[in-house]
């Protein structure tokens, strides 16, 4: 068992970022409420700098790299948004990076990545190691390897958006229920539930429910394959051991939402919100939205993970 993300690791992520990273507004809406029946409060990740909450935990990582190692720069792995996370924060903090990326991810998240000046190598996701290539790039260089999810440093930067939640909602005079989270590998949702000390219940896309199984079943439990999902920024296949005790130790929830109800999410952000919400950052509110979860009477703080969605994916969903 390794030992979970503490509160006060939250705290010091909070201190490197402040002022770098944007702190997201609380947002409402009445047709939110009316559709949900739950008094709701959106934090809209997707407005956070390159996109996605992504950036929060790159920009710690980043910042804790002692300064006698930052010469070699860093290496990740991603699909997107954790790579245009440690793109802009290796190049605020002027190290050198590479992104060991899947050949089928988006364009757009391709092209910002190099845009924030970082080197981008890619794999096949179906039979390539992404973790193997990025260790001996890595091993290669001396570069620093910075994982999208299992980092104590990356969850506790995650984290720091579960705190802001919090004390934006107490300077109102509201305090939550819970909250519904965006998940993947776990990192933005251990982190929340760390940062918020709210109940978590971490969403997933039907298939890519690792989370969703390890969290009922009280043991890591991989899924295998599960094919095509407009949720990229989800598609992790096994949680990592700190991203799961973090999870247990705050007695944190999962469950699922359809490929439909994902799109159907998208297009009620663009419509009645006037966000941009990529599916994968949109599957915390399809929960909420489709009645998956019980939120009726409640008042609960709704993730908006991402909003780097391609164009052509983006009108499928308002088409939904």
């Amino acid at each position: 068992m390794t030992s979970p993300v503490l509160y006060d690791e939250v705290v010091t992520a909070a201190g490197r970022i402040a002022g770098v990273a944007v702190r997201t507004p609380l947002l409402r809406s009445d047709a939110l409420d009316a559709a949900t029946g739950a008094r709701i409060w959106l934090k809209p990740e997707n407005l956070q700098r390159t996109g996605s909450f992504k950036f929060r935990g790159a920009f710690n990582r980043l910042s804790a790299i002692p300064m006698a190692d930052r010469g070699a720069g860093v290496v990740a792995f991603s699909s997107g948004n954790h790579a245009q996370g440690v793109a802009l924060a290796a190049k605020l903090l002027g190290l050198p990076a590479v992104i060991v990326m899947p050949s089928d991810a988006p364009g757009i998240k391709v092209e910002r990545t190099r845009g924030h000046g970082a080197e981008v190598v890619f794999y096949d996701r179906l039979t390539e190691d992404r973790d193997a290539i990025a260790g001996a790039i890595a091993a290669q260089r001396g570069a620093v390897v910075v994982p999208p999810f299992n980092d104590r440093h990356v969850i506790a930067g995650q984290g720091t958006a579960g705190m802001e939640a919090v004390a934006d909602l107490a300077a109102l005079g509201v305090a939550a229920d819970l909250a519904l989270v965006c998940c993947g590998g776990g990192g933005l949702a251990s982190g929340f539930a760390v940062g918020s000390r709210l109940p978590v219940i971490a969403v997933e896309p039907e298939g890519y429910d690792d989370v969703v199984r390890s969290l009922a079943g009280g043991a890591i439990v991989p899924v295998d394959n599960p094919g095509p999902t407009r949720c990229d920024a989800l598609q992790t296949l096994k949680m990592a051991p700190l991203t799961f005790d973090t999870l247990r130790a705050h007695g944190a929830t999962g469950m699922t939402v359809g490929e439909v109800e994902a799109a159907r999410a998208v297009a009620f952000a663009f419509r009645e919100l006037k966000l941009v919400v990529e599916p994968g950052g949109a599957v915390a509110l399809a929960a909420a939205l489709s009645g998956r979860a019980d939120i009726a009477g409640r008042t609960v703080v709704v993730i908006l993970s991402g909003g780097n969605v391609e164009p052509a994916i983006f009108a499928e969903c308002l088409a939904a």
